[in-house]
């Protein structure tokens, strides 16, 4: 029993560590000149945070950290300086009724601590950032209040 113990707890462990060396943090100049550019003409109206270099479904992602007013925006891109995604902090009242009662559901009995529109093309969607019985989750809907899952 005592093994089955430290096998589990060494597996998360390495789980945890694997999940967080997936992305890692970089300098803009060490990034393919296309990315580099793309993310300066992204950025234009906004506080450059930081970088990030991340391997999602075997493709590599650049994901440029900023501020705009006061709140978070990341905007990833791909290894041509194609833009991929942008997931941005906005108020509750800011997004669709169906979306803001959807979410207002899910964090029924704890607290929506935060909201990020995550724009993918033409894909709209909203996460929220729950707290419940002193748990973290995330979930994300629909600009219609339907659940989905991050492509």
């Amino acid at each position: 029993m005592k093994t089955f113990i430290a096998a589990t707890i060494l597996f998360g462990v390495f789980g945890t560590i694997t999940v967080f060396a997936a992305e890692k943090k970089v300098k803009l100049t060490d990034l393919p000149p296309a990315v580099q550019q793309a993310i300066k003409d992204n950025t234009k109206d906004s506080t450059l945070v930081g970088v990030s270099k991340d391997v999602e479904n075997g493709k590599v992602e650049y994901e440029a950290e900023t501020k705009v007013n006061g709140h978070g925006k990341d905007i990833t891109f791909d290894e041509s300086g194609n833009l991929l995604a942008v997931e941005e902090d906005v108020p509750l009242d800011s997004i669709p009724a169906a979306a803001k009662a959807a979410l207002e559901k899910a964090a029924a009995g704890g607290k929506l601590r935060s909201v990020e529109k995550i724009t993918q093309g033409s894909k709209v969607s909203y996460e929220g950032g729950i707290s419940k019985g002193g748990k973290k989750s995330e979930v994300l809907v629909l600009p219609d209040g339907t659940p989905t899952k991050e492509d």
